[in-house]
């Protein structure tokens, strides 16, 4: 099996793009094929050095190796151009007003045979003589992409079902230059929870976007293969090995598939928490730019989604912060103060200052006050933190450790007697 993967180069890789990037990827790993990149650049206007390398950049973070390119198409106008000269020599092409077009029987049909949505039949009377080079002698997209399958030995072309109406146009090319054309499967566009097709008002609708709101590129394939496919009607996590051994074109839907950012969200969650701390900690360093703390890493890995949540949710054991004004005014009242100190007094005096002993210490103030645990505890998460988001309570604490914790509570009392002055 040898299959492709080809897109222009327009900007960020699309989630659509990177699926289908996958599904090749998948196929060719799993039958010990040839995974092959191809760049459609031929749109010299749009096909810009930046924009070809996002696209590199998108598969490299996705970790789908090729095996062979990547191939410009435009640097292979010389090899169109040889088989322009073919058809018309053939006469299966001929010039009009300057361009080239392609000869379309009157009669007949093409069938193509899809993978996934079987024949799909195309009369002949309903498709015009097309262009296939224009009067400046340029190759037009489907004579290209025709003789680059041809020379390039795809087997299997798995695309977006947007590329239907252009298959029949590049088999009768193919045929016409004397090949067997390749098989075909056209996916199912994407789709956003709307029903509507995906763009950047459903969410990231990029690769990059994903992996700039710290998602997992695990994470990110085995969602992907599960827009679409599934191996059957319970499993929703695999991991890549399992996914090259399981995946099959038999089983790709014909129905379009919901991109869901919230589903990923929640999938992304899963994998990083099954993260060794170790190597989430490098992950979110990567990402932030910056050193962490291990500690914190592990505090905040439970209620973490995606990377990018640590810093709201944990920053605060990495640095202070400005108090959330919102979460002052309403935590800030009604006796809080008068616990925070009673809460002061009580963790000054914990000994050994971890979460075990920072959790009964707190509990024990709770009972002899005779609060409600928020009562003692939003005041604390308030002064450590600035918010009333963090992890664990007794964890953060312990982490932040008695000297800086006593010294963010003294900050929180100072600012109560101002406030109350």
């Amino acid at each position: 099996m040898r299959v492709r993967f080809a897109p222009s180069p327009t900007g960020a890789l699309h989630i659509g793009g990177a699926r289908t990037a996958l599904y090749n990827w998948l196929l060719a790993r799993g039958s010990g094929g040839a995974f092959v990149l191809r760049i459609e650049d031929t749109d010299r206007e749009r096909s810009t050095p930046e924009n070809v390398a996002q696209i590199i950049d998108a598969l490299e973070w996705l970790e789908l190796d090729w095996d062979e390119g990547p191939f410009s198409q435009a640097e292979r106008r010389p090899r169109h151009e040889e088989a322009i000269r073919q058809l018309r020599e053939s006469g299966h092409a001929y010039e009009h007003e300057g361009a080239t077009r392609l000869r379309v029987p009157d009669e007949g049909r093409t069938v193509v045979r899809d993978a996934i949505r079987g024949e799909i039949v195309f009369e002949h009377s309903a498709i015009d003589d097309f262009t296939i080079a224009r009067s400046d002698g340029s190759p037009l997209y489907n004579l290209a992409v025709a003789v680059d399958d041809i020379d390039m030995r795809i087997t299997h072309v798995v695309r977006g079902d947007d590329h239907i109406s252009n298959t029949p146009r590049q088999l009768m090319i193919m045929r016409a230059l004397g090949h067997e054309p390749p098989a075909y499967a056209h996916l199912p566009l994407l789709h956003g929870p709307d029903g509507k097709k995906l763009s950047k008002r459903h969410g990231a609708a990029s690769v990059q976007a994903l992996r700039e709101a710290g998602y997992l590129p695990e994470a990110v394939r085995n969602y992907l293969a599960l827009l679409g496919w599934g191996y059957d009607d319970t499993t929703t996590f695999f991991t890549t090995e399992e996914l090259i051994e399981r995946f099959s074109l038999e089983r790709v839907s014909k129905s379009p598939a919901v991109f869901d950012e919230q589903k990923l969200r929640w999938m992304n969650g899963r994998y990083l928490r099954e993260l060794d701390v170790g190597e989430l900690r490098r992950r979110l360093e990567r990402l932030l730019g910056r050193e962490l703390p291990r500690e914190a890493v592990a505090v905040a890995q439970e209620k973490m989604q995606t990377l990018a949540d640590f810093w709201p949710l944990a920053g605060f054991l990495v640095e202070r912060r400005d108090y959330d004004e919102k979460a002052w005014g309403k935590v800030m009242r009604d006796g809080a103060v008068e616990n925070l100190a009673r809460a002061r007094e009580a963790l000054a005096g914990t000994e050994p200052f971890d979460t075990k002993h920072v959790e009964e210490t707190l509990r024990r103030l709770v009972d002899e006050l005779g609060v409600k645990p928020k009562d003692v505890f939003q005041p604390i998460r308030v002064a450590i933190s600035g918010t009333t988001v963090s992890p664990g309570i007794f964890e953060s604490v312990a982490t932040l450790g008695r000297s800086e914790t006593l010294a963010r509570v003294d900050a929180a009392l100072r600012r109560a007697g101002a406030d109350q002055a």
